[in-house]
């Protein structure tokens, strides 16, 4: 039976009160982001390079990333910020027109905006937060100097996963090396608040409290001085997501396992600890303007929506995940290696997609760079490559920092050389120029 068909048949036997569940697909790659304007509009940030933006059942399309979007925002005008792994922030006034609001030196994983201030922070794995102006009309801070200080970048002892405002002049940031740090912007000062001893990833700024998650899946509560007023940490790491909606006291985190555990932050009581995921990890969560749904995204190429009320009654895991397309027996140790280390990226087809990455499609004897219509970088456009069984075999074996330094794919290595001669052969079928016609 077809996914679509398994999940219509749970949402058919689940109560009425359970029908509202919500697929938002069309992506081409794991949800890394989500966010949701006071209008209803739902943004998805996506591996695929792309935003969509959702109000209905075929999203808008945002283009102008080089590289997977890890965050989206909504400013209170409406407008998106965004940030990705091509190291920029960008401003998405209407439409599909952008601008870079500034650049790093490494990946974006996460924006802050406070219009009091009239900024958007940007937290970097250069270890820098950017401080932006909402309404600068150019690109007003392009990489952060590596050595001198500068106002508009603030330094950490690390990679910044999170930040978050506190009022305009007080802002927050977790770093990879297990800090949470309270800056004080009128005063130019720095001072951690916390230090878990594992990397924090996540971070929910309120008037009240801070709540953190980290890499070993510590989960806790502390005041704006680092004094601890819960402990929620379960056995599941590490901790990928948080959202947190004021007016209902829902304070929801994300986990590896593919967990999304909802805290009352009334009385500090966990409520809810439901499985959406099968297998993790759920990288991203946002709540409805009215509290009643919580949207997640992972490595599933879908966003979905539960109504919180009524979680329980959907079956563990029947949103899936982006894993095997048949179980993982019936498939050969070629087709496994695909699945675990080009699928995300790349499609087999030579009909179009909206993956990160082209299509693989006629792949043997054909020019690295040559796919028409796909951005490649110089390194790879430039390059003498030409894809067979020796150089698949190389990217492979080396890995692509460095077999094609600077080039856009991920790092990747397949150790075993029957693993890589399995692939190969995979390969050489499934993306053989007439094979799509083949019986």
């Amino acid at each position: 039976m077809g996914r679509a068909l398994i999940l219509a048949a749970c949402l058919a036997a689940a109560p009425a009160s359970a029908q509202d569940f919500t697929t938002l697909k069309g992506h081409g790659g794991p949800v890394m982001g989500i966010a949701v304007d006071t209008g209803g509009r739902v943004a998805t940030a996506s591996f695929d390079n792309s935003i969509g933006i959702w109000e209905g059942a075929s999203p808008a399309w945002l283009e102008g990333h080089d590289a997977a979007v890890n965050v989206v925002k909504f400013r209170s005008d409406g407008f998106l910020v965004s940030g990705g792994d091509d190291f920029t922030v960008r401003v998405w006034p209407a439409g599909s027109v952008n601008r870079v609001l500034g650049e790093h030196r490494g990946k974006v994983t996460d924006i802050s905006i406070s219009t009091e201030a009239g900024l958007v922070a940007s937290a970097s794995w250069d270890g820098t937060i950017g401080l932006l102006p909402l309404d600068a009309n150019w690109a007003w801070a392009l990489y952060p100097p590596l050595d001198e200080p500068d106002p508009r970048f603030l330094k950490a002892s690390g990679a910044v996963n999170a930040v978050g405002f506190h009022g305009p002049d007080v802002l927050y940031a977790a770093t990879a090396t297990g800090e949470v740090v309270r800056y004080d912007l009128a005063r130019d000062a720095a001072l951690p608040v916390a230090r878990h001893g594992f990397g924090v990833n996540e971070l929910i700024v309120t008037d009240d409290w801070i709540a953190y998650g980290a890499v070993d899946g510590g989960t806790r509560i502390i005041d704006h001085q680092g004094a601890e007023i819960a402990d929620f940490t379960l056995d599941r790491r590490p901790i990928l997501s948080m959202a947190y909606h004021g007016d209902t006291h829902q304070l929801a985190v994300g986990d590896g396992h593919g967990y999304i555990m909802m805290v009352d932050t009334a009385d500090w009581r966990i409520v809810r600890d439901f499985r959406a995921t099968r297998e993790g990890p759920v990288w991203a969560l946002a709540f409805s303007s009215d509290g009643t749904t919580i949207y997640a995204g992972g490595l599933d190429d879908v966003a979905f929506g539960w109504p919180v009320d009524t979680l329980d009654a959907y079956d563990p895991g029947i949103s899936g995940q982006r894993s095997f397309l048949r179980a993982p027996e019936e498939m050969s140790n070629g087709e496994r290696q695909f699945m675990r280390k080009c699928s995300i990226c790349h499609a087999l087809e030579g009909s179009a997609s909206r993956k990160a990455g082209p299509s693989l499609h006629g792949l043997f004897g054909r020019p690295a760079g040559t796919v028409p219509g796909y951005r490649y970088s110089d390194t790879l456009r430039m390059s003498d490559i030409v894809w067979d069984e020796t150089t698949v075999d190389a990217l492979f074996d080396q890995g692509p920092d460095h077999y094609i330094p600077g080039s856009k794919m991920p790092m990747q290595v397949i150790a075993g050389k029957d693993d890589r001669a399995d692939l190969i052969g995979f390969l050489k079928q499934a993306t053989r120029e007439n094979h799509e016609n083949e019986e």
